[in-house]
């Protein structure tokens, strides 16, 4: 049984014919373009699958500068870069793809319910910065199309090289929560594309917790996932937390793209950010028998006897990231 793989915001691939038109656009430097609301936004909704830190062997879809090479080479303004990126995420099929070597490889991604503004405030991020790229790439990519245009400084990841001390209260509490999500959702994503649905149950049962833990240590912070509909029961928010998924999940609604709560004490600070659904989430998290396959139910009854986490559709929000961390960390 194949499943549809690659979670989170643009996945697209890498064969493709060779454009003829070379692209322009306006280079800036990364200093100048870090405060770009578009490149947080890329951080946190693409990350999880398109992190230029994963090595090239454990992969579960392109980097964002592959995506971004590959979208120059066929569109010179702007206008139109944004444009087909807003056109591949409202309808990601097979027939639709640009990258179709990406396609074969990573399978396509869900269909993902991001606002359109988010979707245009990345593709305009991607347009005009210099964005990560894995320190394999360059070899990877002259080796496919030649030493094409395209622009990218090497930086690693979003927490290699970072000194977290210069960060504000509310970027320091994303990246941890980024950092975690994206070490789980590799995890688990790539589970499900070797292994399916049923795997990925066992993995979350077995794997999350630990997984969690030791970015805890790495960290020196306490992170937890927690739902108003918890799955495991361990994962139950307390009546405060549940007051900002209340907040979140209005939000959501709106289709609105939600920010960061930050709440301070004396010595330390406390961090909310909403964990919403994806297509992929609803083979575990949706409607039974429409969304989740009888088998799949069955798994979870096990594994999961006081189950809460279902009957979610796209975009909702399933619970939240509860991070609490010291001021002097």
């Amino acid at each position: 049984m194949k499943f549809l793989t690659l979670f989170i915001a643009v996945a697209f691939i890498f064969g493709c014919k060779d454009a003829k038109k070379s692209p322009s656009y306006s280079k800036k430097s990364v200093s100048e373009t870090q405060e770009h609301i578009g490149k947080k936004l890329m951080e946190t909704n693409c990350y999880v699958c398109h992190n230029a830190t994963t090595p090239e062997d454990n992969r579960i879809a392109p980097p964002m500068i592959a995506i971004k090479k590959r979208y120059l080479m066929g569109h010179a303004t702007k206008a139109a870069f944004i444009a087909s990126m807003q056109n591949w995420i409202k309808n990601p099929t097979k027939e639709n793809a640009i990258m179709y070597g990406a396609v074969q490889r990573f399978g396509l991604m869900p269909k993902q319910a991001f606002p359109e503004e988010t979707i245009q405030q990345i593709a305009d991020y991607m347009f005009e910065s210099e964005i990560e790229k894995p320190v394999w790439f360059d070899e990877h990519y002259n080796q496919q199309h030649g030493n094409g245009r395209g622009n990218g400084n090497g930086m690693q990841g979003p927490l290699q090289g970072a000194n977290l001390k210069n960060l504000s209260y509310n970027e320091k509490g994303l990246k941890y929560a980024l950092a975690t999500k994206s070490v789980l959702g590799k995890n688990l994503m790539g589970t499900i594309q070797k292994k399916g649905t049923l795997a990925a149950l066992k993995f979350c049962n077995v794997k999350a917790y630990p997984l969690t833990d030791s970015m805890c240590l790495v960290y020196k912070t306490n992170i937890k996932r927690v739902s108003d509909k918890p799955r495991n029961v361990n994962n139950t928010a307390n009546s405060l937390e549940k007051g900002y998924i209340t907040v979140f999940k209005k939000e959501a609604q709106l289709n609105k793209e939600s920010k960061p709560i930050v709440v301070e004490s004396a010595e330390n600070v406390n961090f909310y950010y909403p964990i919403k659904t994806s297509s992929m989430c609803l083979q575990c998290h949706g409607t039974p028998t429409s969304d989740i396959k009888n088998t799949t139910l069955a798994q979870i009854n096990k594994l999961y006897p006081n189950d809460l986490a279902i009957g979610y559709k796209e975009n909702q929000v399933r619970g939240i990231w509860s991070i609490t961390f010291n001021k002097q960390i």
